[in-house]
């Protein structure tokens, strides 16, 4: 089997664990929303079509607002998130996302549409467990 016909890709093994909102939202919505929603990462939306997607995780909540004691109903998701993303196209060798990932220090990124739309995130879970571990028969 030659590498084209076995290359696993983004759009393979990405998840939906994700919301996209506004970031204006505060952080103690946006904790709320993670809850209900039982998502991991906040992507936040772009402003108008010549603007970036933003990212918020946990980390950066524990960060920015736990650490330091900030009231999180007085924070707003702008103002602690990451922008612009780093993201991956659909068609990307999982191989190449974890070199990215060691490269630019990432946890996760977002997985970006031709149309510049979220479609998924790829975290190192996925990549190893959806992407590496097939290839040498575990967990399939």
């Amino acid at each position: 089997m030659s590498t084209q016909e076995s290359a696993i890709t983004a759009r393979d093994i990405m998840h939906q664990h994700y919301l996209l909102v506004d970031g204006f939202v505060t952080v103690a919505d946006g904790i709320k929303l993670l809850c209900e929603r039982n998502a991991t990462v906040l992507v936040i939306k772009k402003r108008n079509e010549n603007d970036e997607y933003g990212i918020v995780l946990p980390s950066d909540i524990a960060k920015k607002v736990l650490a330091p004691n900030r009231a999180a109903e007085r924070i707003n998701l702008y103002e602690i998130m990451s922008k612009p993303v780093i993201g991956v196209r659909p068609e990307m060798n999982v191989r190449y996302c974890a070199r990215l990932f060691d490269q630019f220090g990432l946890a996760l990124a977002p997985v970006i549409d031709h149309q510049h739309q979220v479609m998924g995130i790829v975290d190192y879970s996925t990549l190893v467990l959806h992407g590496l571990a097939p290839q040498h028969g575990i967990c399939v």
